[in-house]
C-alpha cells in the first residue's frame, strides 16, 4: 500500500528582511495559486523584505503548472527588488529545473539589494 502524499500546505515565517515560505505536499495545478497568492500578499510595494526563501524540504511533487508558479513568484519578487532562494530542493525539482532550462534563471545569484549581498543559489 502506498502512503498518501501529505496535504498541501504553506508555513510563512517573516524575519527581519527575509520571508520564508515552507512548501509541503504537491505543487501542481490545484495548489499553485495558493503559493502565488501567499507570496504576493506578503511582498507588496515598499516591503522591507529583501530576500524570499522558498523551502522545499517537504515538497512531494511538482508539475509544469507548479513550475509556472515558481516563475511567477520569481518575477514578482524581482520586480520589488527581492532576491529569491530555493532551499532544500529535492532531486525531482532540480531535474525539472534542469530539463526546462530554468535552473540558472531561478537559482542565479542576485546582486546586492539594499546592503544584502551573497549567493542566493539554493
Amino acid at each position: 500500500m502506498t502512503t498518501p502524499a501529505p496535504e498541501f500546505g504553506l508555513v510563512v515565517t517573516l524575519m527581519p528582511n527575509v520571508l520564508i515560505v515552507e512548501v509541503t505536499g504537491d505543487l501542481d495545478h490545484s495548489t499553485r495559486d495558493r503559493l502565488v497568492r501567499t507570496v504576493v500578499t506578503h511582498l507588496t510595494p515598499g516591503t522591507v523584505v529583501r530576500r524570499l526563501r522558498l523551502d522545499f524540504e517537504r515538497l512531494t511533487w511538482i508539475d509544469s503548472t507548479g513550475l509556472s508558479a515558481l516563475l511567477m513568484v520569481h518575477r514578482h519578487a524581482r520586480a520589488l527588488g527581492v532576491g529569491l532562494r530555493l532551499d532544500s530542493r529535492p532531486c525531482f525539482l532540480d531535474r525539472l529545473l534542469d530539463l526546462t532550462g530554468t535552473s540558472a534563471y531561478l537559482t542565479a545569484p542576485v546582486e546586492a539589494v539594499d546592503g544584502v549581498s551573497g549567493s542566493e543559489a539554493g
